[in-house]
Order: structure tokens, then C-alpha cells, then sequence
């Protein structure tokens, strides 16, 4: 299967490919890490989402260190979370179970191809908030290199940490073979769009609680 195939076609059919607003963000105070995160639960199947939720310094200096977390059922193989809602120019954060091991990749592609490892941002997975079991797995990571990138040439987007961003998804129930970064992964099966609200993820304590939970 070709990566720019588009199953745009299958998301409709299974209610995904609707967008998501501003207004579909809520705000979550996680007990377990401490942070304040904006959350949207995206759908992959009828009745089961993915949430994605978003924790930023407050105030937010440029180009800002951001806190993401996955929380994903354990039918998910892998998903993953584009910074500048394409598949393509922006920074991709990627997340799989492997066992009981929780598994991150960032990958960035400027073609519809398998996106390859990138180093133009870096991540740190937080020990308390990353986890699997029975049900779903978990990802809490910092990220530098999110909240600002190059797109083509020698462009740049930066995100608000006040206001509202593009996000996008994608989703794939099959499950990379290995837990190494660099993993091969399949196309996917799902992806979709919305406007994630950064006004509702300032954290005051951002950087102390990043460190609490490493």
C-alpha cells in the first residue's frame, strides 16, 4: 500500500473524518503529573477515541518547550500527532506500545512517503504519566521543537501558546515490530483535523513539574 493513498473514504464511512473545533478542547487537571493540559478526543472507530492532550509554560516564552500526552486503547498499533497538521513539513510525533513499554519517535517527511527520524525536535518521555496496561497505553513527553519549526525553504510556523492551533492525527491498528525509534510503520488507516485551544494548557509551574515527573 502506497502512503498517498488517501483513506479518507474509510474515515467517513467509520465517522472520523468529521473536523474538530476549538469549542471540542476541554480542560484536564491531570492528578497523576500535576499539569493542566487542553484536551480533544479524536475518533478512529465508532464508540473508541484517542486523546490528545496539550500542556504549555505559562507565560509561554518563543519558541516554547510544550508537555503532550497520548492516551490511547490497546487496539491502537500506532498514532500519531502532526504539529503543523500535515503529514508533511512539520514535526510528527509518533507512539506505540511495545509489550509493556510505552515507544516515541519523532519523524518528519516533506513527500507523501514513510516519514523517516528527525531530529529537528527533540523529546523526553516523563516516567509518571507513561505507561501501559490492560486497556490502553499511555505517552507523557516534553517536546523541544514542537512549538516552532521550518515548514519549506527557509519558512518557519510557530504556534500560539494563548490561542488556537491546527492539529491533525493519524492512526494505524497495526503495531510497528520492534521498540527502536526508527521502526518501519505501516500507512494509516485513519487521520483527521481540528483546532486545539493552547489558552486553556497554561501551567505556571511548567518547568518544576517537568522536572517532578522525569
Amino acid at each position: 500500500m502506497r502512503w498517498n493513498i488517501s483513506l479518507a473514504y474509510l474515515a467517513a464511512l467509520l465517522g472520523c473524518a468529521s473536523e474538530g473545533s476549538a469549542a471540542d478542547t476541554a480542560v484536564v487537571r491531570d492528578g497523576e503529573t500535576g499539569f493542566t493540559f487542553s484536551e480533544f478526543q479524536a475518533a478512529f472507530v465508532i464508540g473508541q477515541s484517542i486523546k490528545f492532550r496539550v500542556a504549555v509554560p505559562s507565560p509561554a516564552p518563543d519558541k516554547f518547550d510544550l508537555v503532550f500526552q497520548i492516551v490511547a486503547p490497546v487496539s491502537v498499533g500506532w498514532t500519531g500527532l502532526a504539529w503543523g497538521a500535515s503529514m508533511v513539513n512539520d514535526p510528527l510525533t509518533i507512539g506505540w506500545a511495545s509489550g509493556t513499554t510505552p515507544v516515541l519517535s519523532v519523524r518528519r517527511t516533506t513527500v507523501r512517503t514513510q516519514p523517516q527520524v528527525y531530529d529537528g525536535a527533540k523529546v523526553q518521555i516523563l516516567k509518571t504519566g507513561s505507561k501501559v496496561n490492560g486497556t490502553h497505553w499511555q505517552i507523557t513527553a516534553k517536546c523541544s521543537g514542537c512549538s516552532s519549526f521550518s515548514t519549506t525553504g527557509s519558512n518557519t510556523k510557530s504556534l500560539n501558546p494563548t490561542g488556537v492551533n491546527r492539529l491533525a492525527f493519524a492512526y494505524s491498528k497495526t503495531k510497528p515490530n520492534s521498540a527502536s525509534a526508527a521502526a518501519m510503520i505501516s500507512v494509516h488507516d485513519v487521520y483527521s483535523y481540528w483546532d486545539h485551544d493552547f489558552s486553556a494548557a497554561g501551567n505556571l509551574d511548567f518547568d518544576q513539574l517537568v522536572t517532578k515527573n522525569t
